[in-house]
């Protein structure tokens, strides 16, 4: 694998397996209803333009924990909702709220078939809701697929681009016509970016479009987290090569222009992995440091760090940030609100 200075999140699960914590399989601890967490970081404020987004003074909290892996955070319904949580490697998706804890809702998420020497991580991956259910980058079985959320049925949407499998659908974000932007890289396959088993030797960006047609937006990068603009109109992605990207697109969803968003050598920002873009446009992005936040413009204005590294987040109804953090699931209380869709 090529070395980058990007901290990658398979970086920090080689780490956990150099320390012995690879075999680790506790089921995660159901996290309190009631008395205090344990805060597991703080926020760093670098701008006070920071102050309409977060208080510098919130506390960041543990809520759950014993993962192997945590991604893909996803708020279901209003302010009393739940959370759902994807551990990749370990093949189940988690539901907690405040009033219940943890539970395992799906296991397996992902691959459920015979024993195969191909995947790395069986389970899914990115989740969003759309489609009526849940949406998942089914890392596993390499497709995206529908989940309904009362009987748990899988629906295969995506599973190969012109006649060739998909890698592993990674990250996922609703657009406001209701087409599916998602990334595929190979983190799910064994050997990842040197697999025997990929089909291509590039990693896309696609825009699955409502009536299940996929194109291609850019097989150019090393796409990982994505997200949209409150208009629509601009498309952005971690690039593990050199930072954040962005896209402009058309009233169809095409890529009109590509530019550099923000340059891990020219700004010293080093990641990332999963993002999400608030309603005023600003992006909340995995950075080595933690979760960066970035105006519209790319000016970083804060971090959200921790004592572990943060894969991805969810901008929740119930006034919270939710991040996966490795083994875990940490919060922190937000000012900024999510957008409609996605």
């Amino acid at each position: 694998m090529t070395k980058t200075p990007a901290l990658t999140r398979r970086g920090a699960t080689a780490a956990l397996l150099a320390g012995g914590l690879g075999a680790w399989t506790a089921a995660p601890a159901l996290a309190r209803a009631t008395g205090a967490y344990l805060v597991v970081g703080k926020v760093e404020r670098l701008d006070p333009a920071l102050d309409a987004l977060i208080d510098a003074d919130a506390p960041v909290e543990q809520i759950l924990d014993g993962f192997t892996w945590s991604e893909g955070p996803v708020w279901v319904g209003g302010k009393d909702g739940y959370l759902l949580v994807s551990d990749v490697p370990g093949n189940k998706i988690w539901r907690w709220s405040p009033s219940q804890g943890g539970q395992v809702w799906l296991a397996p998420s992902g691959y459920a078939g015979p024993e195969t020497n191909s995947l790395r991580e069986a389970g899914s991956n990115g989740l969003i809701l759309a489609r009526g259910g849940l949406v998942v980058g089914d890392s596993g079985n390499r497709c995206v697929s529908r989940i309904d959320l009362k009987t748990k049925k899988k629906t295969v949407l995506a599973a190969s681009f012109e006649g060739k499998r998909l890698n592993s659908p990674n990250d996922l974000v609703l657009g406001r016509d209701g087409a599916i932007y998602f990334t595929d890289p190979p983190w799910g396959l064994k050997g990842d970016w040197a697999s025997p088993y990929r089909q291509t030797d590039w990693s896309g960006v696609f825009r699955l479009a409502p009536d299940d047609s996929l194109t291609l937006i850019d097989k150019t990068i090393e796409p990982n987290g994505i997200g949209l603009s409150p208009d629509g109109r601009t498309l952005y992605a971690t690039d593990r090569k050199s930072g954040w990207v962005a896209w402009d697109l058309d009233a169809k969803g095409a890529p009109t222009a590509r530019r550099q968003f923000i340059d891990h050598d020219a700004t010293g920002i080093a990641g990332g992995d999963g993002l999400k873009v608030d309603r005023q446009g600003n992006l909340w992005a995995s950075s080595k440091d933690g979760i960066s936040i970035f105006t519209p413009h790319g000016r970083r204005i804060g971090i959200i760090r921790a004592d572990d590294v943060i894969s991805n987040c969810v901008l929740a109804d119930d006034g919270h940030l939710y991040m996966s953090s490795n083994h875990r699931v940490i919060r922190v209380r937000i000012k900024a609100r999510r957008l409609a869709v996605g």
